[in-house]
């Protein structure tokens, strides 16, 4: 991963400070989509061009700032947070960003906030609670544009999507799973893992 990183572009120094800050004072600092994770975030929204992006949990922000890069320039990313206490640590790095009118925050359960967004939605991230992929899919699909990208973090979940006798209370592994086959059957969909990092499910909508 070193060497890739190596000869990957370099991530922004905001976004290094943002990386910095998150591991130093920040809980679950590895929830961070990090260098080079980010920077293919930001390829493939610089490829897509996209006018509208939503982002379910935004964290510390450093993906949203990555996506951001591939907006259109009257292009606008909506992104969503439960954590109340991650707000105030996100939006100082948003304002010192240039993107900074291009962003709006949600604070809140994503699966209330997506039915209010009535917007066509050309990019998607997921990157929240992993037992509810399968019901995000579900709310976004139908307002994702024509040849859209749905982008999900984590879905290899450090290997535990390959165990067959997933506990009952483990439903983040088993809603990963669950949504893993979903997309894969879903006819609407090209679907690419790829195993980057912690799995990045990518579904181009047909």
């Amino acid at each position: 991963m070193h060497y890739a990183e190596r000869y990957t572009q370099e991530e922004p120094q905001l976004l290094r400070e943002l990386d910095k800050e998150t591991h130093q004072k920040i809980l679950q600092p590895r929830m961070i989509s990090g260098h080079f994770q980010g920077r293919l975030l930001s390829f493939l929204s610089q490829l897509a061009q996209p006018k509208t992006i939503l982002e379910i949990g935004t964290y510390t922000g450093y993906a949203t700032l990555c996506l951001a890069e591939g907006l259109v320039e009257n292009g606008l990313i909506h992104t969503i947070e439960i954590n109340e206490e991650l707000l105030d640590f996100q939006q100082k790095y948003f304002n010192r960003s240039v993107f900074k009118d291009k962003i709006i925050c949600h604070h809140g359960d994503a699966k209330e906030i997506i039915p209010k967004i009535d917007l066509d939605l050309d990019l998607v991230f997921i990157d929240a609670d992993k037992s509810n992929y399968c019901n995000y899919f579900d709310l976004i699909f139908p307002k994702l544009s024509p040849k859209g990208l749905i982008i999900s973090d984590n879905v290899l979940w450090s290997g535990k999507v390959l165990e067959e006798n997933i506990p009952q209370k483990d439903a983040e592994t088993k809603g990963l799973q669950d949504f893993n086959e979903k997309v894969k059957a879903e006819k609407g969909v090209e679907t690419l893992l790829l195993p980057i990092r912690d799995g990045l499910m990518i579904c181009r909508k047909i």
